[in-house]
């Protein structure tokens, strides 16, 4: 499964004006990708658990910055299913000139962040939210996950 997908098409470059923040959430079991998948724009990724994904966690195309803090990654025991990030549709000559940081991020079991180009601007640290140590992720996403409704009760 599919979680969330941010952008119209690679060539809808008004998303250049997007700014998402993506804030504890639970990305766990049966997720294979796009936690989340971004086009253009700006995307923090923050205060999140991963506990599970196949192919990748945080993925892109279209030049996106992607501000990765104080997240949980646990890479599963699949070998193939450990970096946490893909680049779609470009070459590493053109992704390695966008914006993806990671920082305090807890990477475990053999997950690992690839960063690339330069450091996020400062305004957009201002305009984020602030990320709390990944060591608070359990407190954080305590009540995320997905619902547990019953037809014909309110959720």
């Amino acid at each position: 499964m599919q979680a969330i997908l941010l952008g119209h098409t690679d060539s809808y470059t008004k998303d250049k004006m997007m700014q998402v923040t993506i804030a504890y959430n639970h990305f766990g079991e049966g997720l294979i990708q796009r936690m989340p998948r971004c086009r253009h724009g700006y995307f923090h990724v923050v205060n999140n658990d991963y506990t599970h994904w196949e192919m990748y966690a945080i993925g892109g195309s279209a030049n996106p910055t992607v501000n990765s803090q104080g997240n949980r990654f646990l890479a599963s025991g699949n070998r193939f299913a450990k970096e946490v990030t893909k680049r779609v549709g470009a070459g590493e000559g053109e992704w390695n000139q966008w914006n993806w940081r990671s920082q305090g991020d807890l990477l475990l079991n053999g997950a690992y962040f690839t960063s690339s180009g330069a450091e996020a601007s400062s305004s957009y640290a201002r305009s984020s939210l602030a990320a709390k140590s990944s060591s608070l992720i359990d407190m954080l996403t305590y009540s995320s996950g997905v619902l547990k409704c019953r037809i014909g009760t309110p959720c």
